[in-house]
């Protein structure tokens, strides 16, 4: 799914408009029907109280076909004009018109502070003061009307995006609409996927408003939200004749004296993931543990009882993943030197293979190009510096992946995937749960075993991670976010889609 900028959102209205050909007016009510099915879909009693607060824009226009819909279905609704400019907007007007001759839905002027309704903490409240049109801080009295509506536990909805947020940008101050879910139209807001603006953006869903497929088509945006649609023409197909050998040999460099279980998350997360043979490097004292615990796995072992050593031959391999449990040695330093300036097949880096790396920064230059490395925040900081904040950190990453030519996977909530054409793709899967010890070791044998399977380094990447947090959504809905422990997400690995 693309996610345009705020402009190329608001144009994609008016490419619809003269080429479907539709109305503004029409396709204002298209997107509005949109959000009462969202919200039919989420109430769970007609019996409820609605305010919605609509400015004079197209964003209120929303919100007053909105209390007209729900009036076709007996929910009462009351409207809230909030007089923040001297006229409304063409279709904004014609639907104030159509409403008024809607009995059952009263509608109230907010002319000052003396005329702000009392909200219960019963209420839905409907964000339809202002939408992405606003790229300026709310002031005066829209500043004191959201400040009043969010001065509550009423449950609040945000139409497109909250009142106040700029779509683009992280929040730099200003009073902002406190949305709990927020329906956005046909794209995610940029704003949606940096963690300073959770406050302000809630669950958010993205409503399809049908805006022409062409526009979709040619729109040129480098970011992208991966969802199941994305991955799921990725995926191999496996033939009835296909053997082991189809699917690729896997080498996995992992482990060192007290991290055994580093090397087994991802030994196993590896052979789960579809691959055909693994082969795992690791300390001659770990050779015991792996045997038993996964029996599948071919063992390499070091000559080294206690860490990564020496680099065993790289030429029955198609791809190789090193950096779980690594530890940081100075055999081991001097070995992971040796691996990237020998290897020659695609490669993912994790773990202390990216803080070895931290240390001797040079050899980001010998990485091979599109070699995928997968730091969480502190990681990626020690390897390139620090940001002010997730959107200059962003930047930062694109930049990172551009100058070094590799794939940097920036593990969080919605990680981010920075190619070196400066795309980036966003995960849509994934919950709080998976911040758990041997999290990212799983991930690092989901994506090893993609690139032995012959996936590009691209698709290894955002398949990896996006089947990694699907399987960890699958736990939490098992266990609960709290009790699970990164081994379920392994046990939850499903490619079926």
């Amino acid at each position: 799914m693309k996610i345009p900028n705020i402009q190329s959102a608001r144009t994609a209205d008016a490419y619809t408009i003269e080429n479907e050909p539709i109305s503004s007016v029409d396709l204002m009510e298209r997107a509005a029907t949109q959000i009462y099915f969202w919200l039919m879909r989420n109430l769970k009693s007609k019996e409820v109280s609605i305010k919605i607060f609509c400015g004079m824009g197209n964003n209120g226009g929303d919100g007053l076909v909105l209390a007209r819909l729900l009036a076709t279905n007996d929910i009462f609704a009351q409207v809230y004009i909030v007089h923040v400019s001297e006229i409304f907007s063409h279709d904004c007007a014609v639907n104030y018109e159509r409403l008024k001759d809607v009995s059952e839905v009263p509608m109230y002027d907010i002319l000052s502070k003396d005329d702000f309704p009392k909200i219960s903490d019963d209420d839905i409240i409907i964000d339809a003061l202002f939408g992405s049109g606003l790229s300026r801080p709310l002031k005066g009295l829209a500043a004191e009307m959201v400040n009043h509506i969010n001065d509550n536990q009423a449950v609040r909805v945000a139409i497109d995006i909250a009142s106040g947020l700029n779509g683009d940008l992280i929040n730099n101050g200003g009073v902002i609409f406190r949305p709990d879910y927020t329906v956005s139209m046909q794209f995610p807001k940029m704003a949606f996927l940096y963690p300073e603006n959770e406050p302000f953006v809630g669950k958010w869903e993205v409503l399809d408003i049908k805006i022409h497929p062409d526009y979709i088509e040619n729109l040129e945006t480098t970011d992208f939200y991966t969802t199941e649609d994305v991955i799921k023409p990725l995926l191999h197909r496996r033939g009835k004749h296909s053997h082991k050998g189809t699917y690729g040999h896997a080498l996995l460099i992992a482990g060192s004296t007290g991290k055994t279980g580093a090397a087994l998350l991802a030994s196993e997360s590896c052979l789960r993931s579809g691959v055909g043979l693994l082969t795992t490097h690791l300390p001659k004292q770990a050779m015991l543990p792996l045997q038993v615990y996964l029996p599948e796995a071919m063992i390499s072992p070091d000559k080294s009882d206690n860490c990564f050593s020496q680099v065993p031959d790289l030429q029955p391999y198609n791809a190789v993943g090193v950096g779980p449990g690594l530890g940081k040695e100075k055999e081991t330093v001097n070995a992971l030197k040796q691996l990237i300036q020998e290897v020659k097949v695609p490669m993912v880096l994790d773990a202390d293979a990216l803080n070895i790396i931290s240390e001797n920064k040079t050899w980001l230059s010998f990485l091979p190009e599109r070699t995928i490395i997968t730091p969480h925040p502190k990681e990626f900081e020690r390897l390139f510096g620090k940001t002010d904040n997730s959107q200059q950190r962003l930047e930062f990453q694109r930049e990172m992946s551009k100058q070094y030519k590799i794939i940097i996977v920036l593990k969080g909530a919605n990680t981010s995937v920075t190619f070196p054409n400066g795309s980036c793709f966003f995960n849509s899967t994934g919950n709080p749960g998976m911040a758990t010890a041997g999290s990212g070791d799983v991930l690092t044998g989901i994506i090893l075993s993609l690139l032995a399977q012959r996936y590009t380094p691209e698709e290894a990447a955002i398949i990896g991670i996006f089947m990694h947090g699907r399987a960890g959504d699958k736990a939490a809905e098992k266990l609960g976010m709290e009790a699970m422990i990164a081994g379920d997400i392994t046990k939850n690995l499903d490619f079926r889609l």
